[in-house]
């Protein structure tokens, strides 16, 4: 069974996170999979709204550390998964998202794309970066700001500590907080209302709310991947790399 499910019904595409087992930590593989569904939707007028979604226990730990090393090229601004960012920061159509659970790394930074944000009141939302020896992607250090204000954007990113829902809902990323078991059909039933609405509405109205993001946006996740591309090679990250898959502390005290 596919690690990304896709199911289009009452004009919305479901995208679900299916590898719970791993915590739906994201391949290489994964991250072509989200470009390729989020490239179809745009181009078929059958698909009026996106939602993305995982399981009431996880939404997604971020990378997968292990297909991550063994495939640095994916780090690449060309990458699948800066294809998917790219994607997902210029789909002209509503995405909506249900969050439950851990929310890491790009388990986060990708709500700051999403149009309507639902969360599981046990989600935990944590963007890790500096902590990996690395920086920020999918032009979070642009927007983590505007949407927080400096200081708690340098909490978050700076420390990279988790913030819970009740914190993401009083700075605005998430719309509503709800129990694990209902945030995804309450997002579901959120999705189909916008795809009951006229599309061609829909879209102008959200191209507007974004004009003044837009091209910032891209020009910042481009920007950050190749900056992220520098910090994955140094002595930083190498050591967090290392720590992670031999389970131990990193030691940043000489770097």
């Amino acid at each position: 069974m596919s690690d990304i499910l896709v199911h289009t019904e009452a004009g919305v595409m479901t995208l679900t996170f299916n590898r719970v087992a791993r915590k739906n930590s994201i391949t290489t593989a994964m991250y072509a999979a989200l470009a390729e569904a989020f490239e179809q939707a745009e181009n078929d007028p059958a698909v009026r709204a996106v939602l993305i979604q995982g399981d009431q226990t996880v939404f997604s730990a971020g990378n997968d550390i292990g297909d991550f090393l063994a495939t640095p090229e994916a780090s690449g601004g060309e990458a699948p998964v800066f294809r998917f960012l790219r994607n997902i920061a210029a789909f002209p159509k509503p995405v909506v998202a249900s969050v439950c659970g851990p929310a890491v790394g790009i388990g986060t930074t990708l709500l700051f794309h999403c149009d309507l944000v639902y969360a599981g009141d046990n989600a935990a939302f944590s963007m890790p970066f500096v902590n990996l020896g690395l920086c920020p992607e999918a032009a979070s250090s642009l927007l983590v700001p505007q949407m927080m204000g400096y200081h708690r954007a340098a909490e978050a990113l700076l420390l990279g500590e988790p913030f819970m829902a009740e914190a993401a809902l009083e700075v605005g990323l998430v719309n509503r907080v709800v129990p694990p078991t209902e945030a995804n059909g309450i997002a579901q039933t959120q999705a189909r209302k916008l795809a009951a609405k006229p599309l061609a509405a829909l879209v102008e109205t959200k191209r507007l709310l974004k004009k003044s993001q837009q091209p910032a946006v891209q020009e910042r996740i481009t920007e950050e991947a190749q900056s992220f591309a520098r910090m994955l090679r140094e002595p930083a990250a190498r050591e967090a790399f290392t720590a992670f898959m031999e389970k131990r502390k990193p030691d940043f005290s000489a770097l």
